[in-house]
């Protein structure tokens, strides 16, 4: 099919299909999604198991070993991790990549339905295993709310209301309340009045059951109509529990549970979670978005919202944006769409210097209207906007102008002939619409390996592949059919569209250097052979890294401190580093948070689990290149402050969260042979004097106090195991004896004895134990055998049911962690490791590692389909041959530009590699068809080599010009720039590469000797 003569003849339809794309395209830009991130479901649950009054290695031993068992079992299970500690299993479950999002829901309940069944084996006292899979969700919305003039209680209550009211905005999912202070009923008991009337914890605990459960009053029949009997209960729940009333055993008499009991309403010793805002206390609201929405069409709902509600609730109350994911969404969309403005601007500019402004005007409408077009295929395929679809329009940037610029070049030159528009764009179409065609379609393949994969980068990256597919595709379409009928209106026939006949300046210069290299043509491939040799061993001085740091004007401050430090000292030490961060010059704002981290506010953020010694700070500064500045401030300022533990700074980072930047896991089953190996490993970071923040994942053992009960006289004095419990948890923390409802909240009625002179040790020592079977009290030490401290694990870390600890550290200020982990790894790897144990890394190389893996996995494919388009196209084997052998030469410019700019190959490099890869094939394969169709139509071989890429010396070197200059802006964005640097200085030397590479090889494996005479 004649497709250009079709376009010209029926223009209408052409006009009509660029009326679609151009309004189209800005009905979807108003109207499409945009996020930070693509969507991106992480593939993790925890499973919680409660076992109350055990320690870390009867929890490892009784609780998470069997659960262990039981998970390791399912087929879906990639990686399983635990970590047990006093009392409590945490298990991270981790499902196999290629399951998506929608499989999710049926594995969790499968994951459920497992734990059920293990659950029946657990101990006594062991609660049922709880599963939280909401882990990965993703609170772009996160505000700090503080009330500094309000009670606990009234603070919860503003809580409750506005998580009501914004539960009911229009895109929103989900809101949680993060920091809320626990209360509790405390009852300071006298233990010798307790004592001497025979009242028992037991009778304590069921006179409060019995009177604060609701009740049923009943119903009579009241003139055919059905009334309820109401049994209130008292307003004041601390005065209805000091008025209840209990008999003494053995007499007559009752007493209130005020004559034995000072009831306070008091926030709970040990809180799970403190939060503080800028220095006061404050509370978090977060709020994530249902999927596939336009979450600045959300932050602008709920921001309207939350200036309503501050308005209906009392003065003193704020509600301050700590992560406003709509308005950083907003911000780079924005200056990333101004950015993709200027560079077609700058494209259509170039193209109207270098091609005249009619070739100019024709190219830069084909590009508009492909970029706005691939904008509406991206809202009608529910393609957001975000980093990576807006990526890799830019990526693609450099491959929509190359297809017009061939077709209007062509065009041009041929009208300038003579020629009328329709035979010279008849011509030129069928010319190069094949070879165009197969051009763009191995460009798409180059990414087809990302996009198809069906593993976590093949799901995170998808659009990627997407977007290149549509633009590409697009590109070629337009080139074929809107091209012609702009020229028929643009070019003029008879009238050379640039200069005058004569060859300019630069075409003499470079006919003069090609004649040469293909005089000298084994010289020249020997010289381009070397130089890429030279290149592939300079790239070990290029800088690897993963991806860079965040633009955000945030970086995060983490406190550890001893493992067995109270959360209440650590609030201590706490409170004075944010002082010291909050005088800070040019920090605008701190965000605290004690026990644990905050809530996961965008996707390339891991929160911490619950721990009481750790300190999280999230600092914001006023503008982005002030952050090192203050974090080396910041790094004398903390240090002294506790001297036992370690403060340690991170910048917020693009890309998926991984912990710290340097991992070195050891495994085994003895912990002292772990913990030998950790500090081996640490000793030998430490003494690289770079490395900071060395640490590992166990931390330090912590004091127990081992209260030994004695069986025996425990069993002569009637005292049961329940028994001794119990009165050691009144001396020390508070006995549980019940709980009180309030509304939507339910206070815990804490039983403490009532001697705050005393301490905790001399409290247990001296207390006295109810014998449940003889009805009296004894005293402690008839029924313990004394008590003995003891060091014990807290944290017992496992992976995939192997004991595992974790040496962690960063790079040092002026490094990779790529620099870094080269430097350390054989030292640690060196090692003696004992038979049974074993060592592997993760941080950032794993990461790297598995990314690059996952993208490795499915690039032979996409290859394979190059190579296969290649032979198909040419139909013999020499011409393919020149292609994949000029293309490993690209590196050349790739090293060249990272080394001169000190920018590290990251995981978007690597992208921009292989857009390189497209761009190069696509230009040698219309220039070897060009040689090809010269040869055909009779020109001397030697002749058609040097006059076809003559031919293509403009449309080559306009259309690498046009994407290193269109990607010139990117230079200045933190996610994009190492990106942008690989693309601009490969496709400089592609181009070289293109024009004298591509002859010459073909002079070489055609046998075209230029040193004899004509």
């Amino acid at each position: 099919m004649d497709i250009a003569r079709y376009s010209i003849d029926k223009p209408v339809n052409v006009w009509l299909m660029v009326v679609i794309l151009l309004l189209g395209g800005i009905i979807a830009m108003t109207n499409i999604g945009r996020l930070e991130d693509p969507e991106f479901t992480i593939k993790q649950v925890k499973v919680y198991t409660s076992y109350s009054g055990a320690g870390a290695e009867k929890v490892e031993r009784e609780i998470t070993e069997p659960l262990e068992i039981a998970i390791q079992q399912m087929p879906q299970l990639k990686k399983l991790t635990s970590i047990s500690s006093p009392a409590l299993s945490e298990i991270t479950v981790e499902v196999k990549s290629n399951y998506d999002s929608n499989e999710l829901p049926q594995i969790w309940d499968e994951l459920r339905k497992r734990l059920r069944d293990a659950a029946t084996s657990l101990p006594t006292g062991a609660q049922d295993p709880v599963v939280f899979d909401d882990f990965g969700d993703v609170y772009g919305l996160y505000y700090a709310l503080s009330a500094p003039d309000f009670t606990t209680s009234e603070l919860r209550e503003f809580a409750r209301l506005i998580r009501r009211d914004l539960l009911t905005t229009e895109g929103v999912a989900k809101v949680t309340v993060s920091g809320v202070q626990t209360e509790q009923i405390v009852a300071y008991v006298n233990p010798y009045q307790l004592a001497g009337l025979g009242i028992s914890f037991p009778d304590l605990t069921s006179l409060f059951e019995d009177n604060l459960r609701p009740f049923n009053g009943g119903r009579v029949l009241v003139d055919e109509k059905n009334v309820r009997l109401i049994v209130e209960r008292a307003p004041d729940k601390i005065k209805e529990i000091s008025n209840l009333s209990l008999v003494i055993p053995g007499t007559n008499r009752s007493i209130r549970v005020s004559d034995v009991a000072t009831l306070k309403l008091e926030p709970a010793d040990i809180q799970s979670q403190l939060i503080r805002y800028n220095g006061e206390e404050a509370l978090t609201v977060s709020v994530s978005a249902l999927s596939n929405v336009n979450i600045v069409d959300v932050g602008t709902r709920v921001n309207a919202k939350v200036d309503h509600l501050l308005n209906t609730l009392p003065l003193g109350i704020t509600l301050t944006p700590i992560y406003d994911q709509a308005s950083v969404v907003d911000e780079s969309v924005d200056g990333f769409i101004a950015n993709l403005v200027m560079s077609v601007v700058v494209v259509t500019l170039t193209l109207c210097l270098f091609m005249g402004w009619r070739s100019g005007v024709v190219v830069g409408m084909v590009l508009l209207v492909t970029v706005l077009g691939t904008i509406l295929i991206m809202w009608l395929m529910d393609i957001q906007l975000q980093r990576i679809s807006l990526g890799a329009m830019v990526i693609a940037m450099g491959m929509l102008v190359d297809n017009a610029i061939v077709v209007a070049e062509g065009m041009m030159l041929r009208m300038a002939t003579g020629a009328s528009a329709k035979d010279a764009a008849s011509f030129i179409v069928k010319r190069t619409q094949w070879p165009l065609l197969g051009a763009t379609v191995i460009g798409i393949a180059a990414f087809s390996g990302i996009g198809l994969s069906d593993d976590a980068t093949g799901e995170f990256l998808y659009s990627l592949f997407a977007v290149v597919l549509v633009s590409l595709m697009m590109s070629w379409v337009l080139a074929v059919t809107l091209v012609p009928v702009l020229g028929e209106l643009v070019f003029r026939k008879g009238v050379k569209q640039t200069d005058g006949d004569e060859p300019t300046l630069l075409q003499r210069w470079f006919t003069k250097t090609l004649t040469g290299a293909l005089k000298l043509r084994w010289v020249t491939m020997a010289v381009l052979f070397v130089i890429t040799a030279v290149a592939y061993g300079s790239f070990g001085m290029v800088k690897q890294g993963f991806f860079p740091p965040s633009n955000a004007p945030l970086f995060f401050v983490h406190y550890w401190g001893p493992q067995d430090r109270d959360i209440r000292a650590t609030e201590k030490i706490i409170k004075e580093a944010e002082e010291r961060i909050l005088a800070q010059e040019n920090v605008t704002a701190v965000t605290t948070i004690i026990g644990q981290g905050a809530d996961r506010f965008t996707l390339t953020y891991a929160p911490k689990s619950a721990n009481e010694n750790y300190g999280f700070f999230m600092v914001r500064v006023n503008e982005l290149e002030n952050i090192p500045a203050v974090q080396e401030k910041l790094s004398g300022l903390l240090d002294n402050i506790d001297l036992d533990a370690n403060f340690y700074q991170e910048r917020m980072q693009f890309g998926p969260g991984s912990g710290a930047k340097l991992e070195a896991r050891f495994s085994g089953p003895d912990a002292e042979v772990l913990r030998t190996l950790a500090e081996e490993a640490k000793g030998m970071m430490l003494a690289d004097g770079n490395i900071k923040d060395i640490r590992h994942n166990w931390r330090e053992k912590g004091v127990a106090i081992n209260t030994q009960y004695d069986n025996y006289n425990a069993g002569i004095a009637g005292v049961s195991h329940s028994d001794f419990s119990q009165t050691v948890q009144y001396a020390s923390s508070g006995l549980r004896l019940g709980s009180v409802q309030d509304g939507d909240y339910a206070y815990s009625i804490v039983a403490k004895m009532g001697h705050p002179d005393d301490t905790a040790i001399q409290s247990v020592r001296e207390s006295q134990v109810w014998s449940s079977q003889q009805r009296q009290y004894v005293p402690f030490t008839q029924v313990s055998s004394g008590l003995d401290i003891v060091t014990e694990e807290l944290r017992i870390h496992r992976k995939d049911r192997l004991r595992t600890i974790t040496v962690e550290a960063e790079p040092g200020d002026n490094e990779t962690a790529a620099k870094a982990f080269a430097r350390i790894r054989p030292q640690i790897e060196a090692m003696d490791i004992p038979a049974g144990y074993a060592l592997e890394w993760g941080g950032e190389f794993e990461s790297s590692s598995d990314a690059q893996a996952a993208l490795g996995a499915g690039l032979p494919v996409g290859f394979l389909v190059m190579f296969i388009i290649s032979v198909l196209l040419f139909g013999h084997a020499r011409q393919p041959l020149i292609i994949w052998l000029v293309v490993p030469m690209a590196i050349v410019g790739v090293v060249t530009g990272l080394l001169s700019t000190n920018m590290p190959f990251g995981f978007m490099s690597l992208l921009g590699f292989l857009s390189l890869f497209g761009m190069l094939i696509k230009n040698a394969i219309v220039l070897i068809e060009e040689i090809d169709l010269q040869i055909e139509e009779g020109l001397e071989i030697k002749k058609a080599i040097v006059e076809a890429t003559l031919s293509r010396l403009r449309p080559v070197t306009l259309a690498a010009l046009t994407t290193i200059l269109g990607m010139a802006p990117l230079l200045f964005d933190a996610f994009f720039a190492d990106m942008a640097v690989t693309i601009m200085g490969g496709l400089t030397f592609a181009t070289i590469l293109t024009l004298i590479a591509v002859p010459v090889l073909y002079s070489i494996l055609f046998k075209v000797s230029y040193r004899k005479a004509s």
